[in-house]
Parts: C-alpha cells; sequence; structure tokens
C-alpha cells in the first residue's frame, strides 16, 4: 500500500484499523510495523503516530554516490581474482534472479539480487559491511523503481549477464563500468519520480569520476 502510493508520504499509518481492514491480530501487525519501520517505510511522530516517511532526494543522492564509489573499489578488486568457481555461482543466481522474475516472486528476487551483489565484491572482505549496510538502506528505493518502471528489469538482467561475462574474462574495464553504471542508473530512476527538478548530482559525479578512469 505504501509503494503503490495508495498510502502517501505522510499519511497516518494506524496498527488498529488496518488490523481490522486486513483481517489480521494486532500481533502480526506489530511486527509488520516493526519491519516496515526498519525499512525506512515508516516513522513515529513525537505523540507516536505512525506515518509514512517522506523520501528525501539528497538521501537518494548520497546513499547511491557512495554505493557508486564503494561498490566500483569492491568490484574492482574481485574481478581480477575471479575463479572459474565464483562464475558459476554467479550464473547459478542469475537463473534464479531470472526465475523469480518471471513468477513476480518480488521477495526472493530481492533477496537473490543482494546474494548476486554479495558475489561480485567477494574479494574485498574489508569493505562488505560498509557495502551490505548500503544495500540494505537502498532496498527502499529500489522496490519504487521496481514498481513504477518496468522496463528497468530488463536493463537491470542485461547488466547482471554483462558482471558474469566481465568476470568471466576478467575484464576489469567492463565489470567497473557496468557496476558504476547499474548503480547509477537506478538512482537515477527513483530522483526522476520523486524528485524531477533536481539531479543526482552526487550520483552523477561518482559515476564520471570512475568512468574517467576506465
Amino acid at each position: 500500500m505504501i509503494l503503490s502510493g495508495e498510502l502517501p508520504p505522510g499519511a497516518p499509518v494506524l496498527q488498529a484499523a488496518l488490523a481490522r481492514s486486513l483481517n489480521v491480530s494486532r500481533t502480526p501487525m506489530r511486527e509488520a510495523f516493526r519491519l516496515l519501520q526498519e525499512e525506512g517505510l515508516i516513522e513515529n511522530k513525537p505523540d507516536q503516530r505512525a506515518v509514512v516517511r517522506r523520501i528525501d532526494p539528497g538521501e537518494i543522492d548520497a546513499l547511491y554516490a557512495s554505493r557508486v564509489m564503494l561498490e566500483t573499489v569492491a568490484v574492482s578488486m574481485s574481478v581480477r581474482l575471479a575463479t572459474p568457481a565464483l562464475v558459476e555461482r554467479m550464473e547459478k543466481a542469475l537463473v534464479q534472479l531470472r526465475q523469480y522474475a518471471a513468477d513476480g516472486d518480488i521477495e526472493r528476487w530481492r533477496e537473490t539480487h543482494r546474494e548476486f551483489h554479495f558475489l561480485t565484491t567477494e574479494d574485498a572482505p574489508t569493505l562488505h559491511e560498509s557495502i551490505c549496510s548500503l544495500g540494505e538502506r537502498a532496498d527502499r528505493f529500489l522496490r519504487f523503481a521496481q514498481l513504477g518502471h518496468p522496463t528497468a528489469w530488463a536493463r537491470w538482467d542485461a547488466d547482471h549477464e554483462a558482471l558474469v561475462e566481465a568476470f568471466r574474462a576478467r575484464d576489469h574495464g567492463l565489470a567497473v563500468r557496468t557496476i558504476a553504471e547499474h548503480l547509477a542508473r537506478t538512482a537515477f530512476t527513483v530522483m526522476t519520480d520523486i524528485a524531477p527538478h533536481l539531479d543526482a548530482s552526487a550520483t552523477r559525479a561518482a559515476l564520471n569520476l570512475l568512468l574517467a578512469g576506465v
């Protein structure tokens, strides 16, 4: 309801009313609210009312600028050390991503998507904690891109396939360019919807900086 816009930013979210309308008890509803708050979809006001969290365009831009820089460094380290075993695991994850996309199983797609990206940074273990934290924060914005831009799925799939090929060939330039553009594209897509009058300037600067050296 939040992601579809049925509950717009700033709208109050009442546990009791939702429990009645969805025909569930208060216990699972409290757990759902806890998860929504962890994902950054709702927030509690000083009077303890929960409301749909407003999206800050600056947060999107800063988050993806950080992801572009950090994940590109990690991919740069990993692709040079890619083994056939790692490439095989990436291929299996890609097959699963395609199957879940065809089935419309968004949750399992998201889990496998995180796993796929984790594989591309496997040989940069010192960066994993930061990368995972940024990825979890970005999930909210990825959902908006998935819902608002169905054609984005094909573009993401092409990027994932290009990453597999880059790792298979240990093609550093292709891997770096693909991951940087892949992440930046999501930021630009979401920003177009959320704040079409603003440019994701930090993300664009990070992308240009990285691609200048490829």
